[in-house]
């Protein structure tokens, strides 16, 4: 089968990215984690009027009734640009959960959401900006208490939560639209993380050449190469396959491949970098602690390694 995106997905992609790019999302990230969440919440107003949170929910309730794909090329573009906050949670998991007025307020971007899924998802991520809390095994959260619990990457501020649940059905796919979502961060992240690799590589001389031109540099760079472009499609099949029998197969095969490819990219970058990477000072830091963290959030390897396997 041939896939390609369509020209008013391309133009989206595109949208987000001309954002996006303006906005110093690194700056933005590094607020957030200090627990200043202006700029973001600034930001994810914006998103909100490109449509992000608007993706899967139907047009009686505002939205766009947009497709899986369209959530995919929303997420690589989020985590290409390292963008904080609950976007997971509001754009692709709560559609499946909230009804009515509630669902109305998502697609406006006047309502962010945070979930857990335990035991996948124990902690709920910026519970603290949240206006509504879903637990995806027990139902909505009310009177909820939250402790703010250590992260590796500062800007996911997880929370652990309390309080009392209330029966809500939530649709099946919910997780699995959440692990689709993380998948397509990992990607993108990845792509940044090549992208600035080999931006480094052209103009960092050593030896009186800039170090792209060594072959070891080339070799370490198209391996990552490889093992996105090989992701890329394993993630879009799993988008394809949402409605799908095979679809928790499908996108659990994604969230693998897309976090192998990520950790590679990142310890490449890492590599060709120096000592640079490791400056709290240098966007890569950002990075490097959002691909390790994703790469266990919704599901570690282990699990999603095992639902492939029990579905072969």
């Amino acid at each position: 089968m041939k896939f390609q995106l369509s020209p008013e997905q391309r133009q989206f992609s595109a949208s987000l990215h001309d954002l996006l790019g303006g906005a110093d999302t690194a700056a933005v990230a590094r607020t957030w984690a200090a627990g200043s969440p202006e700029r973001g919440l600034k930001l994810l107003r914006a998103l909100a009027d490109l449509g992000v949170p608007a993706l899967l929910v139907d047009e009686d309730h505002g939205g766009l009734g947009g497709s899986a794909v369209d959530l995919v090329v929303a997420f690589e573009a989020l985590g290409y640009h390292a963008v904080p906050g609950p976007l997971v949670e509001t754009a692709a998991v709560a559609p499946a959960v909230l009804t009515g007025d509630r669902l109305a307020a998502l697609a406006g971007g006047d309502l962010l959401a945070t979930v857990v899924a335990p035991p996948e998802v124990p902690l709920a991520l910026d519970a603290d900006v949240a206006g509504v809390v879903l637990d995806l095994n027990e139902g909505e959260v009310t009177g909820v208490g939250i402790e703010l619990v250590r992260s590796v990457d500062p800007a996911r501020r997880l929370f652990r939560i309390t309080g009392t649940t209330r029966t809500t059905a939530a649709d099946p796919v919910a997780f699995d639209r959440g692990v689709l979502a993380v998948s397509a961060q990992l990607l993108g992240a990845g792509q940044w993380l090549l992208d600035a690799s080999v931006a480094y590589a052209k103009q960092r001389s050593q030896y009186g050449r800039a170090i792209g031109e060594y072959q070891a540099i080339k070799h370490l760079l198209a391996d990552v190469v490889t093992q996105l472009e090989l992701a890329r499609p394993l993630l879009y099949g799993a988008a394809v396959a949402v409605a799908g029998d095979t679809f928790a197969r499908d996108v659990s095969a994604a969230k693998v491949l897309a976090a192998d490819a990520a950790y590679l990219a990142a310890r490449t970058a890492l590599q060709v970098h120096g000592a640079i990477g490791y400056t709290a000072e240098h966007d890569l830091g950002l990075r490097l602690t959002k691909v390790r963290a994703l790469a266990g959030a919704w599901g570690t390897g282990s699990f999603h390694r095992a639902r492939v396997l029990a579905a072969l």
